[in-house]
């Protein structure tokens, strides 16, 4: 990098750290187009602000000392630039070339290969058979005997991980079973968890669990490219290559469909924040409704199955409140959650939407994305709520996610 470069930092993930006891930003690339990271000191996260490819080296240099008084030395600053060049953290050509290697690579893979076998469940058939066995009969003894619910057209998942979600998955899955096994496609929408611009990310890529692949529904993803543009569909189609949401859900699906062919519509929701904040309503954006125009027509003659993979609320301080969730605060989520499971069961996407503004999406609902345009995309449709738990999120129980099942009918 040279000194006549004007650095500009990508949208990149930071975390706080500790190196050799130190505090310091740990910085990744949330793509993982590298295996790397690099630290920086916290005095000088200031820094990273100015890199918005306005400012050459020196410029950087005199714009740190003026508004922070540190002063670096020009070798410092020049070899942070490099490592963070190296990193792929940096938006230029190099990043921009590497971007489409690695887009390409994912493309001509025969299917997406799982990221959670073997870690969030088993990676063998056989072992991953008997999980969801022990996860089904211990729904049913704790149940009761409650027949699948033949005409359920839609589900709301969790997407959290199976260890502490396993009563929630098994038992709307449970519900929705005959369902499943009936549906010609399903569309799954998961909660975009990278830091995206894109209301919608799509793949043609079929998605793969350790019982083979799940055809994508090509036509479908077609029919909603044409309507939107490729651009806006497939501009961050690599989310899909590390983002769990959407293949969590599938690993549930293919344990009922077993043989049985059933296409899929994977789907990655982006953020809802630009219309929590003010800028307008989902039900008002026009790529919103073209989405869901182009998706119903294009599954208008098949069996479908629409299902949410979302999470509730995520509140405590290990989603940066400074305050821990004790029982006064759990009651009060719950009563939260509870009403607004019951504007979700009664498919109005307007009003669960409403609900979350209005409190300025103090409890961070993940899943909103996601069900918001399931509900939309199901129409005229009532849920039934089948399960609700809070689960720990920290060592300290002192942070939780909230989680549920409903189904639509």
């Amino acid at each position: 990098m040279t000194s006549e470069m004007r650095p500009k930092l990508r949208r990149i993930q930071a975390s706080p750290g500790h190196w050799q006891g130190q505090p310091v930003i740990v910085l990744r690339d949330p793509l993982g187009l590298v295996d790397m990271a690099v630290a920086i000191p916290r005095n000088v996260a200031p820094f990273l602000e100015l890199c918005d490819g306005t400012r050459d080296v020196a410029t950087l240099s005199t714009a740190l000392e003026l508004r922070t008084g540190l002063r670096l030395w020009p070798g410092y600053v020049e070899k942070m630039l490099a490592e963070l060049d190296e990193a792929l953290l940096l938006e230029n050509e190099r990043f921009a070339q590497a971007y489409r290697e690695t887009v390409e690579r994912f493309r001509s893979n025969s299917f997406r290969l799982p990221t959670l076998a073997g870690t969030v469940y088993p990676a063998n058939p056989e072992g991953l058979d008997r999980t969801f066995t022990e996860y089904f009969d211990m729904a049913s003894s704790e149940a009761g005997d409650v027949p699948d619910i033949e005409q359920v057209r839609g589900l709301v998942s969790p997407h959290i991980d199976y260890n502490r979600g396993a009563a929630i998955y098994a038992e709307v899955w449970r519900r929705a079973a005959a369902a499943v096994r009936e549906a010609e496609v399903a569309v799954i929408l998961g909660t975009n968890h990278s830091d995206c611009e894109k209301l919608i990310a799509m793949t043609q890529q079929s998605y793969s669990t350790p019982w083979g692949v799940l055809p994508t529904a090509s036509d479908v993803v077609d029919k909603v490219a044409a309507a939107l543009g490729e651009e806006e569909v497939f501009a961050e189609e690599l989310h899909h290559r590390g983002e769990h949401s959407v293949e969590i859900a599938a690993v549930w699906l293919h344990y009922l469909l077993k043989d049985k062919v059933c296409e899929l519509v994977p789907v990655l929701c982006g953020s809802f924040h630009k219309f929590v904040a003010g800028e307008g309503q989902p039900g008002e954006d026009e790529q919103v409704a073209l989405f869901i125009d182009a998706v119903r027509e294009a599954t208008a003659d098949r069996r479908t199955l629409i299902v949410a993979a979302g999470d509730l609320a995520h509140m405590g301080p290990a989603f940066g409140d400074h305050y821990p969730i004790d029982g006064v605060g759990r009651a009060d989520i719950s009563v939260a959650d509870g009403e607004l499971m019951d504007t979700i069961a009664r498919g109005d996407a307007e009003g669960m939407f409403l609900q979350v503004k209005k409190e300025g999406d103090r409890r961070r609902i993940c899943g909103l994305p996601p069900i918001y345009l399931a509900l939309r995309l199901l129409g005229e449709t009532t849920g039934k709520v089948t399960g609700y738990a809070q689960c720990s999120a920290d060592q300290q129980e002192t942070s939780l996610v909230s989680i549920c099942g409903m189904v639509f009918i």
